[in-house]
């Protein structure tokens, strides 16, 4: 059984709603179970997330960025980072924003820099728009067109659950891409050390 968390934070309940999603496509693979984490919870804890074989990042777009609490969680692995303890694992991220841009792409870029970083294999979102087959545009999945990770829009001050039925359809087949993803590449040996370096 492949261990994936779902690591995210959640000011107002939209992001939270969204990785709910993405844990349910998760789980829709047999060989796969999923863990919601609130950033806030991993951040205390940070060797905590070594359990897991992949990593799903998810925050909201503040000012064309994570959050302050997403920040403090990656800010909070430096001494994984030094260590290179998640090197191998798989990692991909989402977002969400009451714009259908908001410069969401920044905050997915910002997460793929931390994961790459870390030495993690990074999972994009493999799904055609489906508004491009005739699919009404608010029922489409990956309607909002993101292929380096997941984009949800939340309407503004819309409830908790107030996305367009496509973006929770993107979810949970995002997440259900990465836990088969992760099930064909199984689970790659932690690399301590350097492979290329000569021998003394």
């Amino acid at each position: 059984m492949k261990k994936i968390a779902v690591i995210y934070h959640s000011a107002h309940g939209h992001t939270e709603h969204i990785a709910i999603q993405v844990a349910a496509g998760i789980r829709a693979v047999s060989k796969a179970d999923a863990t919601l984490l609130k950033a806030e919870d991993a951040t205390a804890e940070p060797n905590g997330i070594l359990q897991f074989d992949g990593l799903i990042f998810g925050s909201p777009t503040y000012l064309g960025g994570v959050s302050g609490q997403f920040k403090t969680f990656m800010d909070s692995t430096g001494p994984l980072w030094r260590r290179q303890q998640l090197k191998g694992k798989l990692a991909a991220g989402f977002t969400v924003s009451s714009l259908p841009a908001g410069d969401k792409q920044s905050t997915l870029g910002a997460m793929f820099t931390f994961s790459m970083q870390h030495g993690m294999l990074w999972v994009g979102n493999a799904i055609l728009p489906e508004q491009h087959a005739g699919v009404p545009y608010d029922e489409a999945a990956n309607r909002l067109g993101s292929w380096s990770g997941l984009m949800a829009q939340a309407m503004h001050s819309s409830p908790a659950d107030g996305f367009p039925s496509g973006d929770i359809k993107t979810a949970r087949m995002f997440g259900h891409n990465f836990a088969e993803t992760l099930e064909r590449l199984g689970t790659p040996p932690l690399i301590r050390s350097n492979p290329l370096k000569a021998p003394a």
